[in-house]
């Protein structure tokens, strides 16, 4: 049975009289855990408040149907007691380690010594404050460390095509060059008429300003390669299909060719079709370049979008572009965006920069934006495509973003605690309630601004209003 010594070795209950102290003890229900036997589970509604003397207790969140632990509960201890409070159900699941003993007080118990002595009400809503900040401290760095993991994801799946095009061209085009020096030496053994390599040498140009370039019509180019791949056939080269798409990518006309190999077409060694596939293959190096350029280049923007986004190599308080933070984010989104979802900006062109944290402030754009693609991952109401809407003005003295899509919209019982700490819609282990907050206290502490929601079906909108 409890006894009033084992509740004085708790600071609160040393504040209380021995009759109160023995109230609680004749009130106070016995549990015994087994190691491993869970006490509560996520979710669960409030049990009461409970008075652990003996074993461990571990303390865990569901976070993508994995239990995290987030804390733990030696004996002596006490807890229950901010669900007793909020009528909220239990945001963790309390899984014995050993063998613990415990005493229950049932919710109308406990409220009842809380309000009738001053003293030891204010030390239990102390323990409550100490336990909800390193609650939120761990979860937000949890949230921060998930949006970075999410990130990252969706940066290794960009870098991974760039990355293999660039190791494609470094292996092909090897070989395709070896084979062209080769040809080189072969044409150069012979009588060379400079003049008519000078005109293979002013198509080869033309083909490689027209690679370039590379607006073309599809179906004109699928034309030309049947054009070129009848007249390669004509004229007799082996495989043909495999110069004309090279040729037809260089714009290459078939009247061309036809006057280029005019002095070849008796002759019976290599060179009679040595020029079409030297014309071909040069081509086709010229293509592979572009393709490794513009991989590298591909790369290069990630990085320094990731470099930008997290304000790397720079003072945590700088003067920021808002447009810069929110295109960096969406650069990192694109895995998520390229499934359809539609980005339409709206930005004013003069908008001034804002001494901020440039880091957060990223931060609050990742999860708006990240929030709206789950919302629209639900469908929208009315069958349009989905869409996200971004849109910046300076107002008065603020600068506004409004991050908006057409999903299905919050409920307005919903809209009343959506910015509420651990308040969360998404399923179990899903979301921890805590991304909307940090939003917040990053726009309004931080920085001094304000945040607003408008939601109906069809649209939900987050404003952010930071001052100038």
């Amino acid at each position: 049975m409890l006894c009033s010594e084992s509740l004085l070795q708790m600071k609160p209950f040393q504040a209380l009289s021995a009759d109160r102290l023995q109230w609680i003890c004749d009130r106070a229900q016995h549990l015994h855990l087994a190691a491993g036997e869970v006490l509560v589970r996520e979710g669960d509604p409030s049990q009461g408040f409970f008075i652990q003397l003996c074993g461990q207790i571990t303390v865990s969140r569901q976070a993508n149907g994995v239990d995290m632990p987030v804390g733990r509960h030696e004996s002596p201890s006490f807890f229950g007691e901010i669900q007793v409070l909020t009528e909220d159900a239990v945001p963790v699941t309390l899984t014995a380690d050993t063998e613990t003993d415990l005493y229950r007080l049932t919710c109308k118990d406990f409220l009842e010594v809380l309000h009738s002595c001053r003293e030891f009400e204010r030390d239990i809503f102390r323990t409550v404050g100490d336990r909800l900040r390193g609650l939120q401290t761990f979860i937000q760095t949890r949230e921060k460390m998930a949006a970075l993991g999410t990130l990252s994801a969706g940066l290794a799946h960009e870098l991974n095509n760039p990355a293999a095009a660039l190791v494609r061209v470094l292996k092909d085009i090897q070989p395709a060059l070896l084979e062209l020096q080769r040809m080189n030496l072969v044409y150069g053994q012979q009588q060379v008429d400079e003049a008519h390599t000078e005109e293979w040498l002013t198509v080869r140009d033309q083909g490689f300003a027209a690679i370039a370039q590379s607006h073309r019509d599809a179906l004109a180019q699928s034309d030309l390669e049947d054009a070129l791949t009848d007249w390669l056939e004509d004229y007799g080269v082996a495989e043909p299909w495999q110069l004309a798409e090279p040729l037809a990518a260089a714009q290459i006309q078939p009247s061309t060719l036809e006057s280029l190999v005019t002095r070849w077409r008796d002759e019976t060694t290599e060179l009679r079709d040595m020029g079409l596939r030297w014309l071909a293959l040069s081509f086709d190096v010229m293509g592979m370049l572009k393709n490794g350029l513009e991989g590298a280049e591909r790369i290069s923007t990630l990085v320094q979008s990731m470099k930008s986004y997290s304000y790397m190599d720079r003072a945590a308080q700088q003067l920021v572009n808002i447009h810069d933070g929110i295109e960096d984010t969406l650069r990192l989104f694109a895995f998520k965006l390229k499934h359809g979802i539609q980005i339409n900006r709206h930005y004013e062109s003069d908008l001034p920069q804002i001494m901020a944290f440039g880091s957060e402030l990223n931060q609050v754009w990742t999860n708006l934006i990240d929030n709206a693609i789950d919302a629209l991952n639900e469908g929208n109401p009315d069958g349009n495509p989905p869409q996200i809407t971004i849109r910046t003005c300076k107002k008065d003295s603020y600068l506004r973003v409004e991050i908006e899509d057409n999903g299905p919209g919050i409920p307005p019982e919903v809209q009343t605690r959506i910015l509420e700490p651990f308040f969360t819609t998404k399923p179990m282990g899903k979301g921890s309630g805590l991304g909307l907050d940090i939003v917040r206290r990053i726009v309004e502490n931080r920085h001094g601004g304000s945040l607003m929601l408008e939601s109906v079906p069809g649209s939900t909108c987050f404003a952010v209003l930071l001052p100038l």
